[in-house]
């Protein structure tokens, strides 16, 4: 499966790093760029379950856009969360189920993460595609 332009950016950014620790310090990068959500935002119910470091993780929007925000208090894993906003937020409920999250394997996610932290970003791309469905599901009974 071709990746989406944005995905292939993605793609395209980790090909630059050799090895794992510099693509590791790149995600840890990208996370540190995650704007912070404000403190009242950051409750309880919006914790993601299945994720091992703290998740805050909330979504704004309708079945034509989504915009997901979430925060994390582990480097690594806002990192992932950069990553997953880029490629997720924004776009249609449609758009979102669609799009099948081929970077994760392209740039080596799979193989490189530990167990814990490849449990918490497949609990985030749960949570963004179910949030989809049940907008689309939403948007249907209306």
């Amino acid at each position: 499966m071709k990746p989406d332009p944005v995905q292939q950016e993605i793609i395209d950014e980790f090909s630059f790093f050799e090895d794992w620790m510099e693509r590791y310090q790149y995600l840890i990068d990208l996370g540190k760029k995650l704007p912070a959500l404000p403190p009242e935002q950051m409750t309880e119910d919006r914790l993601l379950d299945g994720c091992q470091s703290s998740v805050w993780f909330l979504a704004e929007g309708g079945p034509d856009k989504l915009t997901f925000k979430a925060q994390s208090d582990a480097a690594i894993v806002s990192g992932l969360i950069a990553l997953l906003l880029r490629v997720y937020s924004g776009r249609s409920a449609p758009d979102i189920l669609a799009t099948k999250p081929v970077f994760i394997d392209a740039i080596g996610l799979s193989e490189h993460l530990s167990p814990t932290r490849a449990n918490g970003l497949n609990a985030m791309l749960r949570a963004i595609n179910n949030i989809a469905r049940s907008e689309l599901e939403a948007n249907k009974s209306q």
